[in-house]
């Protein structure tokens, strides 16, 4: 069994994704079912779905189609984490169809201007509630926003912070430092896992091979070790870059053998409850 613990979809005639460039390929919908027939050509029978827009009826939405759909086991949705009454809003989002496919939240942090945003006092707030509603929390953010990751995982051990992307480390420049020691500080702390995902997303436009990425995911594969990491492939943003069965296949190919259950399945399965 494989879990591909991070993807997305959207539909232009629902919403708008006003993150998408207007001359660019992903500017179209991209459904389930768009996404069904290449994860089982690939191997991959359940799915973590996770949120793309800053808007609240997304998530009930996500949550109707993870209903619908037996390939999605799980979601990540979004609320806004500084909203006082955000652990009621968790229990309504938990009460809604399919509800309890509801497994974590995440919110643009990458977007914050502020660096240190993960350590206000209201979002800190926020992110007790996810932990006492028993959820996990998605980091989406840039590397200059990793140590503010580490506080904010060291200020609250009872809540699982998942990083996607491997904090979105800069391969187009072929640079390591300081994204990786920030990002081994961050793998230090127990409560924290990390997605193999999105690399081929931050190398040059159109031109990727595996060695060029093979040093960030040794970076992680060394500081969280294959049981706090899960393969995620990040569709369908990743298909200008590559496909659903090469992001897979480079998955697998930086990864040693002996590592793929957990990689691949067992990582996912028990951080997100699937």
């Amino acid at each position: 069994m494989t879990v591909d613990a991070h993807h997305h979809v959207w539909d232009l005639s629902v919403r708008d994704q006003d993150w998408i460039a207007e001359d660019s390929p992903l500017r179209r919908d991209f459904r389930v079912e768009d996404l069904a027939a290449e994860a089982r050509a690939a191997g991959v029978d359940r799915t973590v779905l996770v949120q793309t827009v800053t808007v609240a009826e997304e998530t009930p939405e996500f949550l109707t189609l993870a209903d619908a759909h037996a390939l999605i086991a799980g979601v990540v949705g979004w609320t806004d984490l500084t909203r006082p009454d955000v652990a009621d809003e968790l229990a309504r989002l938990r009460e809604l169809p399919g509800g309890r496919f509801l497994k974590g939240v995440r919110h643009q942090v990458q977007g914050e201007p502020d660096p240190r945003w993960l350590l206000r006092a209201d979002v800190r707030r926020g992110l007790t509630a996810v932990a006492d509603a028993g959820l996990v929390y998605d980091l989406v953010v840039l590397p200059h926003q990793l140590p503010a990751c580490a506080e904010a995982a060291a200020a609250l051990p009872g809540l699982t912070f998942v990083l996607d992307h491997l904090g979105k480390p800069p391969v187009a420049a072929g640079v390591l430092r300081p994204w990786a020691s920030d990002v081994t500080a961050l793998a230090a702390l127990p409560n924290t896992v990390c997605k193999l995902s999105g690399m081929v997303t931050e190398a040059a436009p159109g031109s990727w091979s595996t060695d060029d990425l093979r040093p960030y995911a040794d970076v992680v594969l060394q500081a969280f070790g294959p049981d706090r990491l899960m393969f995620g492939s990040d569709w369908p943003v990743c298909t200008p870059a590559a496909s659903y069965a090469q992001v897979l296949d480079l998955a697998r190919k930086l990864t040693d053998a002996r590592e793929h259950q957990q990689i691949f399945e067992t990582t996912a399965t028990r951080v997100y409850g699937l």
